[in-house]
């Protein structure tokens, strides 16, 4: 057996591990939504929330829980295409930017209290910076206007970084995850992953990224059709896809969240690039959908019409789109308030304050006897 086969065959036994949420726990989560001090719904898409999380966990989501944002980062040799307003130096030198603490996503970790994991699986420039974990696959993507951006191998070996990165984290006791990205060149990548998979014209969602004018805007297009029309990549195969038209990062978040739905881990998903990456894994595992979190709507052109195609409502829509996991950290807030209000708040029966339902029924029997009384 070759090292690919090998590494397919360990994918695919670890897709096949993850299971559907707990209904029992589903159950006990709504019921207990539905006697808690509030009128029955009152508080939204956060008791759809609290009820998926006790569907992953197969039990209430404990509060206080120990959150993890993996911001993976590489860079992309279509950068040469002239596709993005800034040179792919930016990706290392954001990197140090990071393990330095001054990125915005620093700032959000340390609000928030999420820890901050820094990953380099294929970062052009090694700079070997303490803080960073190293997992790297290659120096960078391939300019895959010309040729694959990686090979089978490649893609799979990111993959699998990813996922060792769910697990270690699983093992060190962290029960919610986020998907962070840095790599100049990436809303290109993540535009053509989504064109292959999805089958939507690549004018619908091939976006602006760093901030690109309109004629540099109409190039970027036209590189990521050109791209796709070379390679012709299989949407029934989301491996081929990644290595053909994809990136080193957008490879290992797809496999960061296939190894945290198998270690039964909800996934915070940020913006486009971390959407794509979901939209990737949810072709090679269906299954991990149910363990998705979408945190925020990206102002990214074609990011609305990936959660449609998803089928996820993102929580938050405020005009974001830095990436870095800026977005899913925002959200963290929402998954903790969810627990906090599942396990904290009082039922009506703890509190002494009357449920209107049962109120009224009572009201209601009480009249009916006084009225057979009087007759």
């Amino acid at each position: 057996m070759s090292e690919q086969e090998r590494m397919e065959k360990k994918v695919l036994e670890i897709i096949e591990s993850i299971k559907p949420l707990d209904e029992a726990a589903i159950k006990r989560a709504r019921a207990r939504m539905d006697i808690l001090t509030k009128p029955q719904g009152s508080l939204g898409r956060m008791e759809d929330l609290a009820i998926q999380l006790a569907g992953i966990n197969g039990d209430f989501f404990p509060v206080g829980s120990r959150k993890r944002v993996v911001v993976m980062a590489a860079d992309h040799g279509v950068t040469e295409e002239g596709i993005s307003a800034y040179p792919s130096e930016v990706t290392a030198q954001m990197v140090a930017n990071f393990t330095g603490g001054g990125a915005a996503i620093n700032v959000f970790g340390r609000q928030g209290e999420v820890e901050v994991e820094v990953v380099d699986v294929g970062v052009k420039v090694d700079s070997n910076l303490p803080g960073v974990k190293r997992v790297r696959v290659k120096a960078g993507s391939d300019n895959f206007r010309r040729r694959p951006a990686m090979s089978r191998l490649e893609a799979l070996e990111a993959l699998m970084a990813g996922i060792d990165c769910a697990q270690e984290a699983a093992e060190d006791g962290i029960k919610v995850l986020a998907t962070g990205e840095m790599g100049i060149g990436n809303t290109t990548a993540s535009s053509a992953v989504m064109a292959a998979l999805s089958g939507y014209e690549t004018s619908l969602v091939v976006g602006r990224g760093t901030g690109l004018d309109d004629e540099k805007l109409l190039h970027k297009q036209q590189v990521v059709s050109e791209a796709l029309d070379m390679h012709k990549p299989d949407p029934a195969d989301p491996i081929g896809v990644l290595s053909l038209v994809g990136g080193l990062e957008i490879s290992a978040l797809a496999g960061l969240i296939i190894g945290a739905a198998s270690r039964r881990i909800p996934v915070v998903i940020d913006g486009f690039i971390s959407s794509t990456a979901a939209l990737a894994a949810v072709k090679m595992c269906p299954a991990a959908w149910n363990y998705l979190v979408p945190s925020h709507l990206s102002a990214e052109s074609g990011h609305a019409l990936l959660m449609d195609y998803l089928n996820l409502q993102p929580y938050i829509q405020m005009g974001m789109r830095l990436g870095e996991g800026t977005g899913a950290v925002l959200a963290m807030h929402l998954v903790e308030a969810s627990a906090r209000i599942t396990l904290e708040m009082a039922t009506f029966e703890d509190a002494r304050v009357s449920n209107r339902e049962e109120e009224t029924a009572d009201d209601q029997e009480v009249g009916s006897k006084k009225k057979g009384a009087e007759q």
